[in-house]
């Protein structure tokens, strides 16, 4: 299956009860696939093409306001217009899913894949100090795995999570093993999940509001120092990354997503010419495994961080090194895709090999 078609059927099969979403390349086959799947009929699962990707967003602050499991997708000027609400989800502490398959930019740019939103993702994108949960996928299989993961990781923290992949992972077609099917969670289960925030009905309790204004700012104050120590919780419990051939590395190429694959052939390209060259993956983007990296820059000589863009995770390697090696970025822009053996040219220039 193409990677946005399981990401269609990853929601159906871990229960979720909304997609709201407007088409754009290179994601629209998410919303394609749902419409063709028809999960309505099977689950009662709500899909809508809502009339822009404000009103999208904004859908999927309601329905989170009340609990329910939903998300939305779109790829990089589309999930622009859409950082007013996901801000607001964040100053909420609402738990949704958004899934951006990047392209080239800025501005319109090109359909073609890039990864020029790390900065988006990860240092917020909208105003004022938040984040999202970041999930990089590298394969199709991810793609499938961290719709589930994503949704646990949204409600465990009340936090919106992210599914940032690109065009070549969306686009490309893998064997993959779907999930098994879960039920949509019940008005029951719901009440047992979310009931101490989600507007399910007054009954015989306070009443829940669910606002992401504060307008005393002392009161903001006390909320975003609570939002800060929620932050350093996930950054403390959810880091995930994958080393490759890192034993013995004397080198170790950082990279994520599409790019993480294209490094996994410049590692063996370069072991079979004599050069140890290692892999090291973050899974997850935010929060960074910035103490992995900085483990790692105590045995290896230098990092050379691999991205499709102008260079931005190469600031939070060179933040998690902290000066300890040489650390240099190579990337092609706009939405060109490097090729093995140009990272690995890339690679010796930069350490003089």
């Amino acid at each position: 299956m193409k990677g946005n078609e399981v990401i269609a059927e990853a929601a159906i099969r871990c229960g979720c009860d909304g997609y709201f979403g407007y088409p754009i390349t290179p994601q629209s086959e998410v919303m394609e696939t749902l419409m063709l799947r028809k999960p309505w009929e099977e689950t009662g699962m709500v899909v809508l093409q809502a009339e822009s990707e404000v009103a999208a967003i904004n859908m999927v602050y309601g329905a989170a306001a009340c609990g329910k499991k939903v998300m939305t997708s779109s790829s990089s000027p589309g999930i622009s217009l859409k950082q007013e609400g996901i801000t607001y989800l964040a100053g909420a502490e609402l738990p949704c899913l958004v899934v951006d398959v990047v392209r080239g930019g800025p501005g319109l740019g090109t359909i073609q894949p890039a990864q020029s939103d790390y900065f988006q993702a990860t240092k917020g994108g909208g105003h004022g100090d938040y984040h999202l949960i970041v999930l990089a996928p590298a394969s199709v299989q991810e793609m499938n795995d961290f719709v589930d993961l994503g949704f646990e990781l949204a409600f465990k923290y009340r936090n919106p999570a992210m599914i940032l992949s690109d065009g070549v992972i969306g686009q490309m077609m893998e064997k993959v093993e779907l999930s098994p099917y879960k039920p949509r969670w019940t008005d029951e289960e719901i009440e047992k999940i979310s009931g101490s925030w989600a507007l399910r009905g007054k009954k015989n309790r306070k009443r829940n509001i669910v606002t992401s204004l504060e307008l005393d700012s002392y009161g903001q104050e006390k909320f975003n120092l609570k939002l800060q120590a929620k932050y350093r919780e996930i950054e403390a419990k959810e880091v995930r990354y994958e080393e490759i051939a890192c034993e013995d590395a004397d080198y170790v190429l950082v990279a994520y997503g599409s790019s993480a694959r294209i490094c996994q052939k410049t590692v063996k390209l370069a072991r079979e010419q004599g050069i140890k060259l290692g892999l090291f993956r973050p899974i997850t983007l935010y929060p960074f495994p910035t103490e992995a990296i900085t483990k790692l820059a105590g045995r290896v000589k230098g990092m050379l961080s691999v991205e499709m863009s102008a260079g931005q995770m190469v600031y939070d390697v060179r933040l998690a090194v902290n000066g300890k090696v040489k650390v240099e970025h190579y990337g092609r822009l706009g939405g060109v895709i490097h090729a093995p053996e140009e990272v690995l040219e890339g690679f010796k220039s930069a350490f003089g090999l």
